[in-house]
């Protein structure tokens, strides 16, 4: 049941972030950059696949220090990538009602389609990655590893995917925009905070401590509760929204300053 869990969160997590960004861009009908899309998603795909085969067999797997400056350093660079799309899609958006009328097909320039193949890019990959480690984990600790349980979770995640934006061209672009920017701007914030925790837990960055723990106890089969940032639900949150029950000042302060950042950044373009 783990592996179902496990494949569901992970691919969740990255079909909301490629599925806000192919409706936007399918209701602005950037078709080339809808294929830098998708070309992002199945390079990380295969680069997901590749190098932790590679890493597992010639390094032993990402562990220790390794793996938390890897989660670190990818987070924080996802974060920033994210942030800087989401201030392009509101000018993009403002751009796109501006010349409606005149049809202007030029608003998909180079730079702004390698932005989207990195954004997807990195957050597939960095899914992809997540996922094949954790399986391991699971095989490793459980003797074996059920592969119909992992295809149903991650048949599960990119179903729950289309089903909340396969519909989203029949959404008033306005409404659409504004409710998908105000999540992509929590998810950009959590993917920084996560990157700081990361990198507080590998000792590149100071820890001063925790603020406080709300964190539910542990279970008295010692695993966690659905709502504790390490549980099925609470880490759900921790990976999309930068949940923590119990947050280091420096990880809640870059959590507080992103969303006050780009939420002044997305106004000012949108306005």
């Amino acid at each position: 049941m783990a592996e179902l869990i496990i494949v569901f969160r992970e691919v969740l997590e990255a079909s909301l972030i490629v599925g806000i960004l192919y409706t936007y861009l399918n209701q602005t009908n950037q078709m080339d950059s809808i294929k830098s899309l998708w070309q992002g998603v199945i390079v990380a795909l295969v680069a997901s696949v590749i190098g932790s085969f590679l890493f597992q067999k010639l390094a032993g797997g990402f562990q220790g220090q390794a793996e938390k400056l890897f989660e670190g350093f990818v987070m924080i660079i996802a974060a920033i990538i994210l942030g800087t799309m989401i201030v392009w899609m509101a000018k993009n958006k403002n751009i796109a009602e501006d010349l409606k009328n005149k049809a202007d097909h030029a608003l998909a320039s180079s730079k702004v389609n390698y932005g989207i193949f990195a954004l997807a890019f990195i957050s597939v990959f960095r899914e992809g990655i997540e996922t094949i480690l954790f399986l391991y984990g699971v095989m490793m600790k459980e003797g074996s590893l059920s592969i119909s349980l992992s295809l149903l979770g991650a048949v599960i995640g990119v179903g729950i995917g289309i089903l909340i934006f396969v519909q989203g061209k029949k959404v008033p672009l306005k409404t659409f925009f504004n409710v998908s920017s105000v999540i992509l701007i929590f998810v950009a914030a959590g993917m920084l905070a996560y990157g700081v925790h990361e990198l507080e837990s590998a000792g590149l960055i100071p820890n001063y401590g925790r603020i406080w723990d709300i964190n539910p106890a542990k279970l008295l089969d010692g695993s966690y509760p659905l709502f504790h940032d390490k549980g099925h639900i609470g880490s759900l949150f921790k990976g999309l929204f930068g949940y923590n029950g119990d947050p280091s000042l420096i990880e809640l302060a870059s959590w507080l300053l992103t969303i006050s950042v780009l939420t002044v950044m997305w106004k000012k373009n949108i306005d």
